[in-house]
């Protein structure tokens, strides 16, 4: 297969990794390589962790932040200074590595929240909402609206997406000089602010028997040696499902109507709405804003 100019071997595409629906290998390659040109943008120059099913999502996967020794000349690395020393972390710099990353059966792509160059500067404050049952997604909204209201008070835009599992993202775009240092304390500082105006609907603390019922918002995500999964990237789940940038009209609709499949997109769905709505992600990219004092 040839890609940009350069040659990748391609094998096993009729392998099917998500059993559910009978979506094969060829069809996450064919995913990612459609929405690279979107996708890319948010990947490239950020340390990548790979998360693989080279058996399917019915078995076992494994995270891999070490650049595989047997890649091809042409993928880009970095080397970032780990706890477990210096690590080499592939760079996605372009379609060609997109596409050889699927052939690894990475169905999940992990990067930072910062670049390789600027490691201690992450670009945004992400809150991961993810909702302990019964509450589910439309309740990750309700508590998406409230964020979206709080930093509208400062100034400050902010930006959702499907986790493309079960609860929702947001983003706070900085592009800027802020370090881990602020970022992660501000976010802690921000959960713990919405649990105290609703200790019934949200939790700030991360052990699991406090979450039921709640939307746990996890601040923790915020941390040099912590990464986020990829907007657009698929998620080993039942369908090929991926996470997907939303209209904050949509997050309203959803948290208004109760109708939590109204915010599950296969690969299929997202690159149609790449096609009605272009990159609702791309200020993510651009947009510099500070943090605020609490």
């Amino acid at each position: 297969m040839n890609v940009e100019g350069r040659t990748l071997s391609i094998s096993n595409l009729g392998k099917v990794l998500y059993p559910d629906t009978g979506f094969t290998k060829g069809e996450v390659i064919d995913y990612y390589a459609r929405v690279a040109e979107t996708m890319v943008p948010h990947l490239s120059g950020r340390p990548l962790t790979l998360r693989r099913f080279p058996n399917g999502v019915a078995e076992k996967s494994f995270f891999e932040k070490r650049c595989p020794s047997h890649r091809p000349d042409w993928v880009e690395t970095a080397s970032v200074e780990t706890s477990e020393g210096p690590i080499d972390f592939c760079l996605c710099q372009d379609r060609a590595t997109l596409v050889w990353v699927a052939q690894l059966a990475a169905l999940e792509l992990h990067p930072s929240l910062s670049i390789a160059k600027r490691i201690d500067h992450p670009t945004v404050v992400a809150f991961d909402l993810d909702p302990g049952p019964p509450a589910d997604v439309v309740d990750c909204c309700r508590v998406a609206l409230r964020l979206r209201e709080l930093f509208a008070n400062f100034g400050l835009e902010c930006f959702a997406k499907t986790s493309g599992s079960k609860g929702l993202q947001v983003y706070v775009p900085l592009n800027g000089k802020a370090r881990y240092e602020q970022t992660k304390p501000f976010a802690h500082a921000v959960a713990k602010l919405l649990e105290k105006q609703s200790p019934d609907e949200v939790v700030s603390k991360m052990k699991k028997e406090l979450r039921k019922g709640k939307v746990f918002v996890d601040w923790s995500q915020n941390d040099r040696a912590k990464t986020t999964v990829s907007v657009y990237s698929l998620r080993a789940r039942e369908q090929p499902t991926a996470s997907t940038p939303l209209l904050w009209a949509e997050v309203e609709a959803a948290g208004e109507s109760g109708t939590a499949e109204d915010l599950r997109f296969e690969a299929g769905a997202v690159l149609e709405r790449i096609s009605e709505h272009g990159d609702l992600f791309a200020p993510v990219l651009e947009l510099e804003q500070d943090l605020p004092d609490l």
